[in-house]
């Protein structure tokens, strides 16, 4: 075994990191426990004091993940200016985060719309919708957006976005590049939240 921090308190953020490492190498069906242990150079039984099975590991990273997005998000929100360049900064943080992270992404929402899902999950997966709406109301507010259920409008933004991530992920944006493709998606976007001349 080697030396390492892991035996000090660290060994479950360890894991996580590395999971999350071989996720993005080989997907979630190459992740397992005891691969992670030998990664790390821990005994067989070390992450179950973390992890009582892969599963339980598999909705760690989904929470980790799903924290992070929600962390950006929220920073983009908080950022100044009006609610319109807020909601642009938004949807770039969401879009970096779904092309830079396209194995875990997809994971998160596997794991939140599980059968078995946990309240912690699903809350943190509703978390980036509500940061979206809560924009979307406060430009309602101040007349710059139209009228309608914040969170539908926030829906339809985010279906967009994940959209083109989806696209430039699977190289079919054709020749058009990621950040031409974004500006045009989140002006559209924003015309379309715009109030009726």
């Amino acid at each position: 075994m080697t030396d390492s921090p892991y035996h000090h308190g660290h060994l479950r953020t360890a894991l996580l990191e590395r999971a999350e490492s071989v996720l993005a190498q080989s997907g979630a069906d190459g992740l397992s426990l005891r691969a992670l242990a030998r990664d790390l150079g821990v005994s067989h039984a070390a992450p179950a004091r973390h992890f009582r099975d892969r599963q339980a590991l598999l909705d760690a990273l989904a929470v980790s993940g799903f924290t992070r997005l929600n962390a950006a998000l929220r920073g983009a929100a908080a950022a100044p200016g009006p609610p319109s360049a807020r909601l642009t900064a938004l949807g770039r943080a969401y879009v970096e985060f779904a092309v830079t992270h396209p194995p875990l992404l997809a994971l998160m929402f596997t794991a939140k719309h599980a059968e078995d899902s946990s309240a912690e999950l699903r809350e943190l997966g509703h978390a980036g919708l509500g940061v979206a709406a809560g924009l979307i109301a406060e430009a309602q507010a101040a007349g710059t957006a139209r009228p309608g259920d914040p969170a539908r409008l926030a829906q339809v933004a985010f279906s967009t976005l994940h959209g083109l991530a989806t696209l430039s992920l699977g190289g079919l944006l054709d020749d058009t590049p990621l950040d031409e493709a974004l500006d045009l998606a989140l002006e559209v976007l924003l015309a379309g939240i715009a109030p009726a001349s």
